[in-house]
């Protein structure tokens, strides 16, 4: 029954995917999802093979024996990786889109093609076939007569949106994912990422992430090492800080720049770059009123734009204006406690006022991060209420309401300080204490509380194992490694991930000059980060599907933004520094003009350098250029044999 499973595909790795039903699932139900599966391509169906996993064990008492191993041939793999445009590497050294009829002019493609494809992949391509799943002529699911189905409807995503399906999910790979483990964070190295190896076993999107991560703490070393010297020797003269500020400025303005050339690399080195974007179905939980789609010519449900357009203006956009104004009542409050420590600290000094100074600072972290936990929640509800129809629809509404947010209450207060108050040592003291208090409960909060509930859950589920068997063993079943996995925690995106890098790439681009420490506390924090986050992707969460990206996305241009209002910062600051002012001792205004040219010259070079580097490396070009020359040579000498046949 399980031979599939066990054989698994490629060196031992196995290319399942998991499928778990409701346990009140409806027997006739879970008959003809199994049977669409099976079937035959030709006929409707997946073809690919499922069969049914002994299971019980779960965690206190929790019992779902609905729970499939799906996976495939190997001649239905590689018709897969034809079918969603992979792109390998040809014997010329070319990333090339894959095709069956040229498979040996690929590189590692031996005999039938066993081991060809990564278990990633493999993945992939399962998942990419169940979600291709279609209804034909069924007018509701099977067993669900209120669930309602019609012509051409993903009958995966029908079966989420309704429960039925509880979860889909790849389970980890034992051998390969203790090798990667080791090479990654389980050993202390002076050596970069495995990212190769990462992006084969997690995909392309997380090996983005985790080389920008990188990335962005390798270029925040300059910055590290002159902020520390400058500790060393002008820490108390804030007069001094022009030169970082300058430096600043060009630092922010470069590494964006290069990181799009060497992400550019690393897409087209991973096939990604040129591959072609798969046409997105409606999310799951979009719903209307049917109708046929002038595109696709299927029948979906249709939403008006105007609706959605008035429930983003008439209650999102309010709902986000008002959630600011509370953050601005939030910091004035703050601002208060801090006037209020400020003053007991002068009238009786000593070490206990000394740190009574930095408890407004700390417990404002603390409901900054608060703050903006619940905010990401009604963010959520928010975008999901509106109804976008793409998923790429929704992540953006989603993380434009929670960059707005997260900006002014993580910034608003360093602002204020820098520009309204002026105080120089209150803005460094601040953005010290937010700066290391955030750090602290991210790691917390990500790592730690992770990773202590896991273990919790592992203890229960193994002691539940241990009961049920007879003979002590001291491997864990292919079921019984499957079943622990389906209780992990889901990893939910990178969304976080790069939302905690936008707050500190701010924290260090913005204010940094008059707190040289900050670069040095981010790269001692993103080296943790590295650690942390590679030690949750292998034990702490399930492992993800595979995302074919050619780039960090919406990301890039948070980032790109974040440098603009950098370069407008550390104007200002420069503009507000004793240095500059005494060259206008009698005029502000010839320092505001001076300090708005200044600016203006910065953002022209920002745009210059921009349009002067490539975002994609000539090398890089010049093989995508050829590949489309080829493309079009091939398509020119199919219509020329072509013609004959039709006379």
């Amino acid at each position: 029954m399980m031979e599939f499973a066990v054989k698994g595909h490629g060196g031992g790795s196995l290319a399942l995917v998991v499928v778990e039903l409701s346990p009140n699932a409806q027997e006739e139900t879970i008959a003809w999802l199994l049977g669409r599966i099976r079937e035959k391509q030709q006929d409707g169906g997946a073809e690919l093979l499922v069969e049914q996993l002994k299971c019980g064990l779960g965690v206190e008492g929790r019992e779902n024996t609905n729970m499939f191993l799906v996976a495939a041939t190997w001649h239905r793999l590689l018709a897969g990786a034809e079918d969603v445009g992979l792109f390998k590497e040809s014997q010329d050294g070319s990333m090339r889109a894959f095709t069956c009829a040229n498979s040996h002019n690929f590189k590692n493609f031996h005999g039938d093609g066993d081991g060809f494809l990564s278990t990633a992949e493999c993945q992939y391509i399962i998942k990419h076939e169940l979600e291709n799943l279609r209804a034909r002529k069924e007018s509701h699911v099977p067993g669900y007569p209120h669930v309602k189905l019609y012509p051409g409807k993903s009958i995966i995503g029908r079966l989420q949106s309704k429960k039925i399906l509880i979860q889909m999910f790849p389970p980890h790979d034992k051998e390969e994912l203790k090798r990667l483990s080791f090479n990654w964070y389980k050993k202390v190295k002076t050596s970069l990422q495995p990212l190769d190896d990462i992006r084969q076993y997690f995909g392309e999107g997380q090996a983005l992430y985790f080389g920008f991560l990188e990335y962005f703490t390798l270029a925040l070393v300059p910055m590290a090492l002159l902020g520390l010297l400058y500790y060393l020797f002008d820490w108390d003269d804030y007069g001094k800080y022009v030169f970082f500020a300058v430096f600043n400025l060009i630092w922010c303005t470069v590494i964006l720049q290069l990181w799009k050339r060497y992400s550019a690399s690393l897409a087209y080195h991973w096939g990604t770059l040129s591959r072609k974007k798969v046409f997105e179905e409606p999310r799951p939980g979009f719903h209307g009123v049917l109708g046929f789609n002038p595109v696709t010519g299927r029948e979906e449900p249709l939403y008006p734009n105007s609706k959605r357009q008035l429930r983003v203006y008439l209650v999102s956009l309010p709902f986000v204006l008002l959630s600011l104004y509370l953050a601005l009542c939030v910091m004035m409050v703050y601002f208060q406690m801090e006037g209020w420590a400020l003053l007991v600290h002068d009238r009786e000094q000593g070490f206990l006022t000394g740190i009574l100074v930095y408890i407004p600072s700390i417990i404002y972290a603390v409901v900054i991060t608060v703050m903006n936990a619940l905010y990401r929640y009604a963010a959520e509800f928010l975008t999901e209420w509106e109804n976008h129809r793409l998923e790429s629809s929704y992540q953006n509404h989603l993380i434009l309401k929670v960059l707005v947010f997260n900006f002014f209450n993580c910034f608003a207060s360093l602002f204020y300080i820098a520009f309204v108050m002026q105080d120089m040592v209150l803005l460094r003291q601040s953005l010290a204490t937010l700066l290391i208090t955030s750090q602290i409960l991210n790691q917390l909060m990500e790592a730690f509380l992770p990773y202590w509930l896991q273990r919790r859950r592992n203890k229960k589920m193994l002691s539940n194992v241990r009961k049920s068997r007879s003979v002590e063993g001291k491997e864990l079943l292919l079921n019984e490694r499957v079943e622990l996995e389906a209780d992990m925690s889901t990893y939910l995106g990178t969304f976080d991930d790069y939302l905690e890098l936008f707050h500190l790439f701010g924290y260090v681009s913005l204010f940094s000059c008059v707190y040289p420490l900050a670069a040095v506390l981010v790269v001692l924090n993103n080296v943790t980060e590295i650690y942390s986050d590679a030690f949750k992707m292998c034990c702490v969460f399930k492992r993800p599907f595979s995302d074919p990206a050619a780039n960090i996305g919406i990301w890039q241009l948070a980032f790109e933004v974040m440098s603009v209002m950098a370069i407008v910062t550390n104007c200002a600051l420069i503009g507000m520094s004793p240095q500059v002012r005494a060259y206008f001792p009698d005029s502000d205004m010839q320092l505001i003009l001076w300090t708005a040219a200044l600016e203006h010259t910065l953002l022209a070079f920002k745009f210059i350098l921009a349009f002067l580097i490539p975002d994609i490396p000539k090398h890089i070009q010049v093989k995508l250029s050829r590949l489309e020359f080829e493309s079009v040579e091939a398509l020119k000498k199919k219509k020329m044999f072509q013609v004959p046949e039709r006379s």
